[in-house]
């Protein structure tokens, strides 16, 4: 995982939620069809972003073609964000405490008994692999 990686304010995660979603490199012009009924963002708005995230390191930028068209990908996976994101939601939030983070959602509605039952499956299936790895 990257040792720099930092919580990226919503604006910059919208760019990279759909870096990530297209799995390629993509032009800027992607990017704002992507938006398109989202957000009603400037171009030079979506270029400073991309700008910001280019120097956190999120994305990379190359050119390509004759026209020397920026070409933008994702420079850090959806996945290693969000173990970050999520390790670090628990340690400020609930103490590193899973038990606090279910106990929350639960009482607040936002997961009910199939969602606890299908978090018992995963965990079972975990243990069983972890004993037999």
């Amino acid at each position: 995982m990257h040792d720099s990686l930092r919580r990226l304010p919503d604006a910059e995660l919208e760019i990279m939620l759909i870096l990530w979603e297209a799995g390629k490199p993509v032009q800027r012009s992607y990017i704002d069809e992507q938006l398109k009924g989202k957000k009603d963002w400037a171009v030079s708005t979506v270029l400073n972003l991309l700008a910001r995230l280019i120097d956190r390191g999120f994305v990379a930028v190359a050119r390509q073609g004759a026209g020397k068209m920026n070409i933008y990908s994702a420079a850090v996976s959806e996945q290693e964000y969000l173990e970050f994101e999520s390790k670090t939601m628990l340690e400020k939030l609930y103490g590193n405490s899973l038990k606090n983070f279910v106990a929350t959602l639960y009482s607040g509605k936002a997961i009910d008994d199939r969602d606890i039952n299908e978090l018992r499956v995963f965990l079972d299936e975990h243990r069983k692999r972890g004993t037999n790895a």
